[in-house]
């Protein structure tokens, strides 16, 4: 159930001329989505066992993750399915970060949706101290950032593609994350042989090397039809690998 919140009224179709405008004046409130993932297929029989649940999932900092990983992956289905059937090819994949705010709870039919419960919780999913942010912050992303916009850097052609991949197998789309993941292996062993003097560095390259036949196939397999186990495991392996090997050279080359 996606709901919006405060919208402001629609712009008109017509382009208005350039006006002069207050340095500083705020910026046009934007509207806010409210998305809402909802158990239907398998609703609880009493608010006492849907308590429990609740109980259940915000125990701790995993509990609460799983369960936050659970509703974004529903959203971005539902995005990734309306991006393919609008043919829209600027679609965008969400994550829990970039939220106002997310609650756990239970309701009614009724009261789900509408977007409000029974009960619920409100949940932080980028503490200081936790693991996710602790992992962002190892990257330091921003320094990344800077560098590549004053062109002292460039970025591989891999990362993004293996980028991709991720976001494929993380939403379930194991087809396409074989055939990203193909032309991904095949531009890291190209790019990056040399990237680093670094043991770990080339015993990945050589375990990537090895599963490369493997990936291409998956990939083959994926054209005809839905991956094996085992293709898809090997997939996830190999992007594992391929994963640790950006993830050490963004580390060791900072």
């Amino acid at each position: 159930m996606v709901q919006t919140i405060a919208a402001p009224p629609r712009p008109s179709r017509r382009r208005r001329r350039p006006r002069d405008s207050e340095t500083a004046a705020p910026p046009a409130e934007l509207p806010l989505s409210r998305a809402t993932a909802i158990r239907a297929f398998e609703p609880y029989e009493s608010p006492e066992e849907a308590a429990a649940w609740l109980a259940t999932a915000t125990r701790d900092e995993n509990a609460i993750d799983a369960a936050i990983d659970v509703a974004v992956a529903l959203l971005n289905e539902a995005l990734h399915a309306h991006a393919v059937a609008a043919a829209d090819p600027h679609a965008t994949t969400l994550t829990a970060e970039r939220a106002v705010a997310i609650r756990l709870g239970y309701g009614s039919g009724d009261q789900i949706a509408d977007g409000a419960f029974s009960e619920a919780r409100e949940v932080e999913v980028a503490a200081a101290g936790s693991p996710r942010r602790r992992r962002q912050e190892e990257l330091r992303p921003q320094e990344r950032v800077a560098a590549v916009l004053r062109e002292r850097e460039s970025f591989a052609v891999c990362e993004p593609l293996l980028l991709r991949a991720r976001a494929d197998i993380d939403a379930g789309r194991t087809r396409e994350a074989a055939l990203q993941l193909q032309i991904g292996v095949a531009a890291l062993l190209a790019e990056l042989p040399d990237a680093l003097d670094d043991d770990d560095h080339r015993a990945d390259l050589d375990s990537l090397r090895e599963t490369r036949p493997t990936v291409e196939s998956a990939a083959a397999e994926a054209l005809a039809g839905a991956l094996s186990e085992e293709s898809e495991s090997a997939v996830g392996d190999a992007l594992q690998i391929g994963e640790r090997i950006l993830r050490r050279r963004r580390i060791l080359s900072s």
